[in-house]
């Protein structure tokens, strides 16, 4: 138990004269009398219970001013421990904005899924740095490591495939990995961790992707990577004078290239291919990395005067209820 205001536990002293002065008071109410002989007095049993209580509303009073004292020292108490699994991660998202992520295998397409199950991830990881990079056939940061998940949320809902130019359209899934890491490689955190998401393969930019993995490696940081797409053909919406038609275009995930960059950075590669396996590899990723870091523990300081208020309250009230009843003095 501790004290946020100790000084006021000095005001106890206070209770020394308070006593001194009762005691004073109660023998300055006695009158003296003489008597030849006290034998008269001195039958046995002629004392009652209520003799001995005379000083009951005065110990009442005093416990109350003391617990009062108490609680404007405001008692603490520091025995709650709550544990932390999540403190100590850094995480980058790094998202393919591509055209062909318009692809409807998922709904409502690939885009918005990957963004919707993105948005319930970062919410299940309120005190975590997160960051948010873009990538096409180029890529830029669109949210730099932030635990104001709040901002991070809302620029989410500006992401489209029309955010980077449509003459640089592709996929540059080593460009977007290299960015990712320079955004993360400096953080002091215990772990750091990308997770790459794209539908294709890479076909733009000067880093290849491999190369960019172990750039990853080299700085510590662990990738996992997902791949969006079912398997086979998916269903994609061109525009055309009459209107929105759909056509089905091959699914051309590079694999092997995913797993690469997993395997050497020390993450793992996924495979979704709706949304409910996208919401499960999101899940997974997060169960992985609350168990792979040191649990952390701090105390948590909680106020403990509330209920020595009641315990004021309780003794006055006593003390009242005795003083005007049992003990209630005639004129």
């Amino acid at each position: 138990m501790i004290f946020a205001n100790p000084g006021y536990l000095y005001m106890l002293l206070l209770l020394i004269p308070l006593t001194g002065w009762y005691i004073w008071k109660m023998r300055k109410n006695h009158a003296s009398l003489q008597f030849s002989s006290s034998q008269a007095f001195e039958a046995p049993g002629t004392t009652t219970l209520k003799v001995y209580l005379r000083h009951l509303p005065f110990v009442l009073r005093t416990i109350a001013i003391a617990c009062l004292i108490i609680v404007l020292a405001r008692p603490q108490s520091t025995d709650n421990w709550q544990s932390s699994t999540t403190e100590g991660i850094d995480i980058m998202l790094a998202m393919d904005i591509s055209g062909s992520m318009l692809a409807e295998d998922l709904k409502p397409n690939r885009l918005e899924a990957a963004k919707n199950v993105a948005a319930s991830f970062i919410n299940g990881r309120p005190t975590d740095n997160i960051g948010l990079v873009v990538f096409a056939g180029e890529s830029f940061t669109q949210c730099p490591l932030t635990t104001d998940h709040a901002i991070l949320l809302n620029l989410f809902k500006d992401i489209n495939t029309g955010m980077i130019s449509m003459l640089t359209d592709g996929t540059a899934i080593g460009l977007g990995l290299a960015n990712a890491v320079s955004r993360i490689k400096d953080s002091q955190a215990k772990s750091k961790v990308i997770i790459l998401l794209t539908d294709g393969s890479n076909n733009r930019g000067e880093i290849a992707p491999v190369t960019a993995a172990e750039i990853s490696k080299t700085f510590g940081v662990r990738v996992y990577t997902i791949g969006v797409g079912t398997k086979g053909e998916a269903p994609y919406p061109f525009q055309t004078a009459n209107g929105v038609i759909y056509r089905n275009i091959p699914v051309d995930i590079d694999e092997p290239t995913l797993q690469q960059i997993a395997a050497t950075t020390g993450g793992q590669y996924f495979r979704a291919t709706n949304n409910a396996s996208l919401r499960e590899i999101y899940s997974e990723i997060d169960q992985m990395e609350k168990t792979k870091i040191s649990v952390q523990e701090y105390s948590k300081k909680q106020e403990e005067y509330k209920n020595m208020a009641l315990v004021v309250f309780g003794l006055l009230l006593l003390e009242i209820l005795l003083r005007y009843t049992l003990f209630r003095k005639i004129p």
